[in-house]
């Protein structure tokens, strides 16, 4: 008989009797189960919207705020790194970034792309002017455009 044969008949899962407790001078009680922890239900993210009509929304959002970004997360918990990087290139500039998590509402991620006919996000506005995702914001900080589209707005 080898060793694994010798280890199956002392453990009680192959069949072999548990051994018995060793006796004690006081009896101890016998293990009940462990309540069982509540199930963790994670929240959806709630949107802003409400029950807005989304195009409504959207045009509110971008006309009564100079910068905003449609992005996944938001400025300082982003969920993708065009939108870090594109949130990140617009804070640099020390103005008011509104932000929308388009991750809290499917209706507003669709809508924004319609509603700028653009198919990506995240989504960028200036000043009421849609100027485009990551890629265009980062060529227009580096030529200097940005800058002037940002203090246009802000003039």
């Amino acid at each position: 008989m080898g060793i694994r044969d010798s280890i199956k008949k002392r453990l009680p899962i192959f069949g072999a009797p548990a051994p018995a407790p060793a006796a004690s001078a006081t009896p101890r009680p016998a293990p009940s189960a462990p309540a069982a922890a509540p199930p963790i239900i994670e929240d959806e993210p709630v949107s802003s919207r409400g029950n807005r009509p989304v195009t409504e929304f959207i045009d509110e959002l971008v006309k009564s705020n100079q910068i905003v970004i449609f992005m996944k997360g938001s400025p300082q918990s982003p969920m993708c790194g065009f939108s870090a990087n594109a949130s990140r290139v617009l804070m640099s500039y020390g103005k008011p970034l509104a932000h929308f998590d388009v991750l809290s509402d499917p209706d507003v991620r669709d809508g924004v792309k319609t509603y700028s006919q653009w198919p990506t996000i995240p989504q960028i506005y200036v000043g009421g002017e849609f100027l485009g995702g990551n890629d265009i914001i980062v060529a227009m900080h580096n030529s200097g455009e940005l800058k002037d589209a940002i203090d246009k707005a802000f003039a």
